[in-house]
């Protein structure tokens, strides 16, 4: 009796090693293809922003500067557009990163329920 236990015991902490496993791969995984979406952002906003600047350093009269302040008003604009759209593709990427971390989270407690209601069978058959 104790033999059966240790064994049912081991292959359950084996199982969830396993799904702790794949959960934290996901986990990570969705991090780092966060932090690259983030970055890729901070990247392209810099770069228009950088260009922008040496523009402006570069203009020497009035009307240089009346004509670079609608582009700069545009780079903001544009700037503040794609951190608007990093930030939905984000949250998208963290939910589905979610639904997958449940979709193990379930299949664990189905195929346990399903170990558990065949030991129970298998219990009340020797009976």
């Amino acid at each position: 009796m104790s033999y059966q236990f240790n064994e049912q015991f081991s292959a359950y902490t084996h199982q969830f090693a396993a799904v702790a496993a794949r959960m934290n791969r996901l986990a990570l995984e969705n991090a780092e293809t966060l932090f690259g979406v983030q970055l890729r952002t901070l990247e392209k906003n810099v770069e228009a922003t950088t260009s922008y600047l040496g523009e402006l350093a570069e203009a020497r009269d009035l009307d240089a500067y009346r004509s670079l302040l609608p582009k700069g008003l545009q780079i903001a604009r544009d700037n503040a557009e794609r951190v608007a759209a990093a930030g939905q593709e984000v949250i998208g990427l963290t939910l589905k990163t979610g639904e997958a971390l449940g979709e193990l989270a379930k299949n664990q407690f189905e195929a346990a329920t399903s170990q558990v209601q065949a030991t129970v069978a298998k219990a009340a058959r020797k009976r």
